[in-house]
C-alpha cells in the first residue's frame, strides 16, 4: 500500500512540475503578445488622431476658400 501511495505522489509531483513550467512560458509569451498589440494599437490611434486633425484643418481651409470665392462671384 505504501509503494502505491508513494508512486502516485511521485507521479503527481512530476506531472505538476512539467505542466507548471509550460504554463509559465505560455503565459509570458501571451503577456508579451498582448503588450506588443497594445503598443501597436496606441501608435495607430495616435496616427489616426493626427490624420483626423489634419482633415479638420483642411476642411476649414477649404470652407474659407469657398466663402472667398462666393464673395468674389457675388461682389462682381
Amino acid at each position: 500500500m505504501k509503494k502505491l501511495l508513494f508512486s502516485a505522489i511521485l507521479l503527481l509531483a512530476i506531472s505538476f512540475s512539467f505542466t507548471s513550467c509550460r504554463d509559465t512560458k505560455k503565459s509570458e509569451t501571451i503577456k508579451d503578445a498582448v503588450e506588443n498589440a497594445s503598443e501597436a494599437t496606441e501608435g495607430a490611434l495616435e496616427q489616426t488622431g493626427k490624420a483626423i486633425d489634419n482633415a479638420v484643418e483642411q476642411t476649414k481651409e477649404a470652407g474659407e476658400a469657398t466663402k472667398k470665392a462666393i464673395e468674389k462671384v457675388g461682389g462682381n
